[in-house]
């Protein structure tokens, strides 16, 4: 389906402010693989602002969970709204849940390529293949289920990266 022809088939009435945060301000309308946009778009703020301001590895923790918590608080509603907007039970276009789990995933991460890379890889793997429990995750109602199962792929991510980082 091309950019245009999926465009005509988004609702006509939308709730602005949870479109813009629903598909991470147009990442989730991008193709194909919306999702991989919305968790590179995380990756790219992440590694961006941490390599402009330069804060400590401690900061830089704080921060991205700070920026996680957020996501996620946010983007549950958002995620509710545009899915029942869409009519879809977990639009595709919908990646606040991939950015929350993405940005999860970066908490305590060197703010360096090679580490960065490896978080997006590991998430992105846990949220396509979902091994037990993050599948049953997305039965949850609403915008619950459209976000838990990409933060419990994002503390998966964490835990392997971070098993990586400290034992090679």
């Amino acid at each position: 389906m091309s950019k245009q022809e999926h465009l005509k088939t988004l609702p006509a009435h939308r709730t602005l402010w949870a479109w813009l945060i629903g598909t991470f301000f147009g990442a989730g309308l991008l193709r194909p693989g919306p999702g991989t946009y919305g968790s590179v778009a995380a990756v790219l703020l992440w590694y961006g602002a941490a390599n402009a301001l330069h804060p400590s590895q401690f900061i830089l923790t704080i921060g991205t969970l700070i920026a996680a918590i957020a996501a996620t608080v946010i983007g549950i509603p958002a995620a509710t709204i545009v899915a029942h907007e869409s009519g879809r039970k977990d639009p595709g276009h919908v990646v606040i849940d991939e950015v929350a789990g993405q940005l999860i995933a970066l908490i305590a991460i060197p703010a360096d390529w090679p580490h960065a890379l490896l978080s997006l890889l590991l998430f992105r793997a846990f949220d396509i293949f979902k091994p037990p429990p993050i599948r049953q995750l997305e039965r949850l109602p609403d915008g619950q289920g459209i976000m838990f199962d990409d933060v419990a792929a994002g503390i998966l991510a964490l835990a392997f990266a971070q098993f990586a980082h400290f034992f090679f």
